[in-house]
């Protein structure tokens, strides 16, 4: 069944069990293979609440500098002696006041205060592990049999989430997400919404990504303000791909160590639908107006490279197979041939498609029309082989149609862009 269908197959999973797909490679948006790796470049400093517990440890005079290091080092952050010399000798953080022995007992008693499935610090990373358990609660609110309203609450749901993962990431890198000039009814600080968030020049999400979660903030306010009826079926590609860009985002910018795939195995149902079932089911689930009318006003602004983007609407197809040899039958995700009986039976597949080929002129050519001119003949080949890009399976190009030769696709021309746009200094 089409995967923009009833259920969401924990779709976190997908990119994992698809990487052998060509076009279901394409779900993941292109980056750099050190920028998975995780680079620590920033956050790898103490938190406020921490710097009057270190404070207390060093008046005690019972530990040195490593093994105060030993108490506040965690999976997502590395420190520095330096930041232990800095308090003792009060260049940084003079005014601030040691911790009473009391809470500093307390701190100790309870250390190590982590997350047991990740090793998380539960009040150290609290943003990250809500942003996870967020997303993880959406996903199986919306596989529950028996609900009617399930995109909505997992669209709601999922807002919450990817509001705390860039709140988290913002936190890491120092970069302030408070109003100036807003406050709650409390007087209380009040912190970015999602939509500040992606409109912010500093958010690290690719613009297929935003896109699919300002189309999910419209659709949140349809729901918020006039009751919708079920709209599973109409906006399914969505979620999907909502789930996918989440877990993307947070093994690119936190560690693959955090991915959902293990919580999120594929989700299994019941039912299948015939052709004739499920065009019943269109009939008698028709979208309210109101929210037709926005899913049509949304897609009207988008170019057809935006609606076509796998990080906006993802569609896929389970087909159920007969294996001939035992290990054929456990692969659970299989492409279609383009033109089979079976392609022509269901509703979505992945095709091969003709990419744009270009050969190395004609890329550092639209380089340098994006703006980095700098970028030479030496830059490409260096990248290249850094990332082992002439590597068929990894999607950047194929080999040409004279001897030797090699022609490269957009996939290479975004990476080369991310990469001279992480190094502006070198090739504006």
């Amino acid at each position: 069944m089409a995967g923009n269908g009833n259920d969401l197959f924990a779709g976190v999973v997908a990119v994992e069990e698809l990487a052998g797909v060509e076009e279901a490679i394409e779900v993941i948006p292109a980056e750099l293979e050190e920028k998975r790796r995780v680079k620590r470049r920033g956050g790898n400093t103490l938190d406020r609440w921490e710097v009057p517990l270190v404070k207390a440890m060093l008046l005690k005079k019972e530990y040195n500098d490593q093994d105060i290091l030993a108490y506040f080092t965690r999976p997502t952050r590395t420190l520095n002696h330096r930041l232990i010399s800095e308090i003792r000798s009060e260049s940084k953080h003079k005014t601030v006041k040691a911790a009473e022995e009391e809470e500093l007992n307390l701190f100790l008693a309870t250390w190590p205060d982590v997350d047991h499935e990740t090793g998380l610090s539960v009040r150290g990373d609290e943003l990250l592990i809500k942003a996870r358990e967020a997303m993880i609660a959406a996903v199986h609110i919306f596989n529950s049999a028996g609900l009617t309203f399930r995109a909505e609450l997992f669209i709601v749901t999922a807002i919450i989430s990817w509001t705390y993962l860039l709140h988290s990431y913002f936190k890491r890198h120092g970069i302030p997400y408070v109003y100036k000039d807003k406050w709650t009814p409390q007087g209380q600080d009040r912190y970015w919404e999602l939509t500040q968030c992606i409109d912010t020049g500093k958010c690290p999400l690719p613009e297929g990504v935003k896109t699919n979660l300002r189309f999910l903030i419209g659709l949140r306010n349809e729901i918020e303000h006039q009751s919708t009826t079920r709209i599973d079926d109409a906006v399914g590609a969505e979620l999907q791909a909502c789930c996918l860009n989440f877990n993307e985002a947070v093994k690119v910018h936190f560690g693959h160590q955090f991915g959902l795939e293990k919580r999120l195995p594929i989700a299994l149902q019941f039912v299948s639908f015939g052709m004739d079932q499920r065009a019943a089911l269109k009939r008698a689930s028709s979208l309210p107006t109101h929210v037709s009318s926005f899913i049509s006003a949304f897609e009207h602004d988008l170019s057809d490279e935006q609606v076509k983007d796998p990080s906006f609407r993802l569609k896929v197809a389970f087909v159920p197979i007969a294996a001939k040899k035992a290990a054929g039958a456990d692969q659970a995700v299989v492409t279609v041939p383009p033109g089979s009986d079976l392609a022509d039976k269901i509703e979505v597949v992945f095709k091969e498609v003709n990419r744009n080929r270009y050969i190395r002129s004609a890329i550092l050519q639209k380089v340098s029309d994006a703006g980095f001119p700098n970028f030479t003949t030496g830059d490409h080949t260096a990248l290249m082989n850094r990332l082992d890009a002439k590597t068929p399976a990894k999607g950047y190009g194929c080999p040409g149609d004279y001897k030797n030769s090699w022609v490269w696709y957009d996939r290479w021309f975004e990476t080369i862009l991310e990469h001279c746009k992480a190094n502006p200094e070198h090739y504006k």
